[in-house]
């Protein structure tokens, strides 16, 4: 499926994010992470079929490129996708990252700032699913790292979860589903804004980074308007007390067709 040659300009690794998807990522960049991982299994749990699904922020195309494979995967074979990202070093990367994958003609990656009504409106509507995963720290609360691609990754610089839950709200179908992931020792920044949206939270999943200690981030899957009931699922443990990889780990690498090993960085 790769038929795209490396690019020679940077300093990149050549990591998989499924069983047929890879990407070039910057070795001393950001990097796709657990959050990405979970956001996207999220996703796909969520709108298993989409026909159509926008990724807001998608960054160098990580979260992205796992929802599209699980759709092809689960035979949605008409599925095409949409990618908003306003950096620029991740923007490029994104579009290589396409291209190496051989799904030009499956994605729409559009340079610009998710918030801008413009860009918003470029995306097009009505979409079965649209993910994000928002950096976590507001500005003023951390220092910007002096690498742009980095400090846009952890600094609320374009916005954080409330502002890409506005976003989504005006894209999503009035079946669809929006699933995003936001700090886990403020959830009710994701609750106050899809609420304030017009979203309903249904379901929050919280990410433990290992046994006996607390999440470091949960995803939330919202819906318009929906009755039905909230469902916190049973936390994500990716580490046992003893620090060793869990079955639940490892069962989240094995749905993306990988097997024993690391995800991210």
């Amino acid at each position: 499926m790769l038929t795209a040659e490396p690019p020679q300009d940077e300093a990149l690794t050549d990591d998989a994010l499924t069983g047929r998807m890879r990407v070039w990522q910057r070795a001393r960049g950001h990097r796709y992470s657990l959050d990405d991982v979970l956001t996207a299994r999220e996703a796909l749990r969520a709108a298993p079929h989409a026909r159509r699904a926008l990724d807001l922020g998608c960054g160098i195309g990580s979260v992205l490129l796992m929802v599209l494979d699980g759709l092809l995967e689960a035979q949605a074979l008409h599925a095409t996708m949409v990618g908003v990202e306003a950096q620029a070093i991740s923007f490029d990367l994104a579009t290589r990252n396409v291209a190496r994958n051989g799904v030009s003609d499956r994605v729409q990656l559009i340079h610009g700032d998710l918030r801008d009504p413009a860009i918003q409106a470029a995306c097009g509507d009505g979409f079965d699913l649209v993910t994000g995963t928002p950096p976590y720290a507001p500005v003023g609360t951390a220092t910007p790292s002096p690498d742009p691609q980095r400090a846009h990754a952890r600094v609320e610089i374009r916005g954080g979860v409330e502002d890409y839950l506005a976003a989504a709200a005006t894209r999503v179908g009035p079946e669809g589903r929006v699933v995003v992931c936001c700090d886990a020792r403020r959830p009710e920044r994701a609750i106050g804004g899809g609420r304030a949206a017009g979203l309903t939270p249904i379901r929050q999943l919280d990410a433990v980074p290992r046994a006996g200690r607390s999440p470091l981030f949960s995803v939330f899957t919202f819906a318009i308007a929906s009755d039905a009931p909230f469902e916190m699922a049973s936390p994500f443990i990716a580490r046992d007390a003893a620090g060793g990889r869990t079955d639940e780990y490892r069962a989240l690498r094995a749905f993306f067709g990988l097997g024993s090993g690391e995800m991210g960085s």
